[in-house]
């Protein structure tokens, strides 16, 4: 897909290698996504979601050769405050780093700090309070803003923690996993939010093991398995049987309703 006139592609990967020890997590790895894409990663677990996610945010950085170059929206160095204005991140890592008397609205406002919570050295102005009950109200989660972020249930954790990705008006939304220790009432509102967002015209970078979790509006899925891309395309063109067996190494059966597909 090409980029909307203008502005340069969310993610330009050639060659890219990236080790997690002594042996690579992502092995040459060839990956351009467009700004306000709809994409699916999909792979099972160990096959470089979490390493392709960590390179995207600058937490790990790829083998410098001669043939291999990596971009984030058209640049190959970033401030990281910086880059995390222009992507918002949804990931379990940050669940577990927030604990104790902070509220829904501490924890959004947090986002524009990069921090894992407002601290007394952080100056939130009359400007960041509105951002911030803005990024709740797009949620529909208004009535969590006071509420305190441990006493929340996983589906609210979880759309607490989406306006903090959305409180700085990012231009990509990155999902890593979504609906991880969600029960299926919470696992059908974030479908709702993410649909309504993509809808909106915000890009989706959706990370995940799950084919339940692609919602409609995904139109491209990359398999990522081992550390490396083995299908890339059209979503009707990847999911098939045949590519979810040689992707998850075991029998499957592939049904499709109302826009999402299952596997059993």
């Amino acid at each position: 897909m090409t980029s909307p006139v203008g502005r340069p592609p969310l993610l330009d990967l050639r060659n890219v290698t990236v080790f997690r020890g002594d042996r690579p997590a992502l092995d040459g790895v060839t990956l351009r996504i467009a700004s306000g894409e709809h994409v699916c990663i999909l792979g099972p677990n160990g096959c470089g979601k979490s390493t392709l996610i960590k390179t995207i945010t600058r937490e790990v950085y790829p083998v410098a050769s001669d043939d291999s170059s990596m971009t984030i929206l058209g640049k190959d160095r970033w401030d990281v405050s910086e880059l995390r204005s222009h992507m918002g991140i949804v990931s379990p890592d940050l669940v577990t780093a927030r604990s104790g008397d902070a509220t829904g609205r501490d924890i959004v406002l947090a986002g524009l700090f990069a921090s894992a919570r407002t601290f007394p050295n952080h100056r939130v102005t009359p400007g960041h309070l509105a951002r911030a009950d803005a990024a709740l109200a797009r949620l529909h989660i208004e009535h969590l803003a006071d509420r305190r972020f441990c006493e929340m249930s996983s589906g609210e954790t979880k759309r607490t923690l989406i306006a903090r990705a959305l409180v700085h008006d990012p231009q990509t939304l990155l999902l890593d996993e979504p609906s991880n220790a969600l029960d299926i009432a919470a696992q059908l509102q974030l479908r709702d939010a993410m649909r309504a967002l993509a809808k909106a015209g915000l890009g989706i970078l959706l990370v995940t093991h799950h084919v339940s979790e692609i919602i409609p509006e995904v139109d491209r899925v990359v398999m990522l398995r081992r550390g490396t891309v083995i299908v890339d395309g059209p979503k009707e063109n990847v999911l098939t049987q045949a590519n979810l067996e040689a992707l998850f190494g075991v029998p499957v059966e592939l049904t499709r309703r109302d826009g999402y597909f299952q596997i059993r």
